[in-house]
């Protein structure tokens, strides 16, 4: 189709530039008038520069430009709703954005089963959510192949006055198979060229990677909350044990305050099954934290001091649920040292983007050997929670840059720094 383009422009070039030099030559050799020779050359030149820019507009390597383009504008401008996967509502974005985008009359997209975007002629009973209809889009996405269609017969539609004459379907793919396809119509056969063609699978391959790239997104999030669920399930069995054994310990030595306790950890762990899907303000992180201390105190009483003291402005960032929580524990239970009290302290600061939430205790600290590889998975003995757990679910929620750095002197204490970067005001409450 475009080489027949081609061709016409040359021709007519051709004859234009001759009409012109028939003319310019007739006036030379014959008189004319003066206003006609004028009006001739003027109007001929014009049609003679009017052909020399279509000829340009269609040119190949032109035509390749506008069509990508085009096609890259669709592609951006449907990004930000592809990102979220496919379903009616960014069907329906993106067949909007290719509408405005195209020269097509209409634009659709489905899935496997189902309409699940329309845009444009139609569009009153094309319904949205109906069943794919059209045979060629069946074979399309069996055979994962494009097809044009050259008719109305071929398009399908049931309404009789429906404007639509043609279409060219593509598949959508995702991990090498059909996933859905991108469907554009027209009015007029006279429309499916080379050009149309070319410009719809281009569009599709982009939208097929933008969709794969959508699934990897949310097939890493899913991991990432998968890992933290695991995390957090190994943190609260500890907690609930430590705890029973305190309550149990109480009973016998002083049953009123072991009913207290009771009371106030069943009311403290509904809250923790409630809340450790997603991030709290610090504020309520450490509220656990000094919840969790208390029960400790009830076992520890005076041998157990707490201080704890964060700014104001830092307490509206948001952390993972009980972060604080597993490091006070140990604390206590590898801090603690028999022959004196123990005192663990909690401040904090902001540097910069980031927030530093500081976790001290004056106990036995923690041997030279062993200090590089606290935050080794697995390292530790017993039901102890390793410091990796909580350094996992830092940089887990804020990547690189957040996480458990820990600093020891035996005999003198352990100071464990949580750093939360970029945590900005803006990301208070």
């Amino acid at each position: 189709m475009s080489a027949v383009r081609s061709w016409v422009i040359d021709a007519t070039l051709v004859g234009a530039t001759s009409i012109i030099a028939v003319v310019v030559a007739a006036g030379l050799v014959a008189p004319l008038p003066r206003s006609v020779f004028i009006v001739a050359t003027v109007g001929l030149v014009a049609v003679a520069l009017g052909m020399v820019a279509a000829r340009l507009k269609t040119r190949p390597d032109h035509l390749r430009a506008m069509q990508s383009q085009q096609i890259l504008e669709i592609a951006d401008r449907s990004l930000v709703y592809l990102r979220r996967g496919l379903d009616r509502e960014t069907a329906q974005a993106v067949c909007r954005i290719a509408l405005q985008e195209s020269e097509a009359a209409a634009v659709a997209i489905t899935d496997t089963e189902r309409v699940q975007g329309f845009a444009g002629i139609g569009e009153d009973h094309h319904e949205v959510g109906g069943p794919i209809l059209t045979r060629a889009t069946r074979e399309a996405l069996d055979m994962n192949e494009h097809r044009i269609l050259a008719s109305k017969e071929e398009i399908g539609c049931p309404r009789p006055n429906c404007l639509l004459r043609a279409a060219i379907v593509v598949p959508l793919e995702m991990r090498g198979g059909a996933a859905g396809t991108l469907k554009f119509y027209y009015t007029t056969p006279r429309l499916l060229n080379e050009t149309q063609v070319t410009m719809v699978q281009g569009l599709a391959r982009l939208l097929s990677t933008q969709l794969e790239l959508s699934e990897l997104e949310q097939q890493t999030a899913l991991a990432c909350r998968m890992e933290l669920r695991a995390l957090q399930a190994q943190i609260n069995p500890h907690f609930l044990f430590n705890t029973v054994n305190t309550i149990a310990m109480l009973i016998r030595t002083d049953p009123g305050t072991a009913r207290e306790l009771l009371r106030e950890f069943a009311s403290f762990y509904r809250r923790m099954l409630e809340d450790n899907e997603g991030l709290v303000p610090l504020r309520q992180a450490l509220e656990y934290a000094l919840t969790s201390l208390r029960f400790e105190q009830a076992r520890f009483g005076d041998r157990l001091r707490i201080t704890a003291s964060l700014p104001e402005d830092i307490l509206d960032v948001q952390v993972p649920a009980f972060i604080l929580q597993p490091l006070v524990e140990n604390c206590v239970q590898h801090g603690a040292d028999p022959a004196r009290p123990l005192t663990v302290v909690l401040d904090g600061a902001r540097a910069g983007s980031s927030v530093m939430v500081h976790v001290v205790d004056d106990g036995v600290g923690i041997a030279p050997e062993d200090l590089p590889r606290v935050l080794e998975p697995g390292f530790g003995k017993g039901l102890g929670i390793a410091l990796t757990n909580v350094d996992d679910r830092l940089k887990g929620h804020y990547g690189p840059g957040s996480g458990l750095t820990v600093e020891s002197e035996p005999g003198r204490g352990t100071r464990v720094t949580v750093t939360i970067a970029g945590a900005s005001p803006e990301e208070a409450g």
